[in-house]
């Protein structure tokens, strides 16, 4: 990464295909849960919980540290190992909420700011069974616009 010093942050990212994904929200908003559906469906996990992001050529690079690489929480179950990749580019950022009226049904664009750089950010309830499937179109919307 560019950046001298990553910053730490509390989230939990995914690969689909090239494109990262973070997943953020407070402890028990169903980040872990929605990463493990979307790694049965074709994911790759690269962190849960904790992650160092950076700015890196005008993107937004993110790894796991070394001490949980691999690992994810998978509540009832416990810590498990799964494959995982080391980094990811970050595509997009999806802020997790199971409040009413969160999840927009004709959402407008928006954007957050992680290590300087802008990103398209979504909300999503993540406990719905079409979660993982709103979390693949995202990922396609974003090729789209490319």
């Amino acid at each position: 990464m560019t950046s001298p010093l990553p910053e730490l942050i509390h989230g939990t990212c995914v690969a689909i295909g090239e494109t990262g994904v973070l997943l953020r929200g407070p402890s028990g908003a169903g980040k872990s849960d929605l990463a493990l559906r979307l790694i049965d469906r074709g994911a790759m996990l690269v962190g849960d919980d904790y992650l160092h992001v950076g700015e890196r050529d005008g993107a937004v690079g993110v790894t796991v540290p070394a001490t949980i690489a691999g690992r994810i929480e998978a509540r009832g179950v416990g810590i498990v190992a799964l494959p995982y990749r080391a980094s990811a580019t970050i595509g997009l950022v999806i802020d997790l909420s199971s409040e009413p009226g969160d999840e927009e049904r004709l959402p407008e664009d928006r954007e957050t700011i992680l290590a300087g750089v802008a990103l398209p950010l979504y909300r999503l309830n993540p406990f719905p069974a079409s979660a993982p499937i709103k979390v693949e179109l995202m990922v396609m919307r974003l090729k789209d616009r490319r």
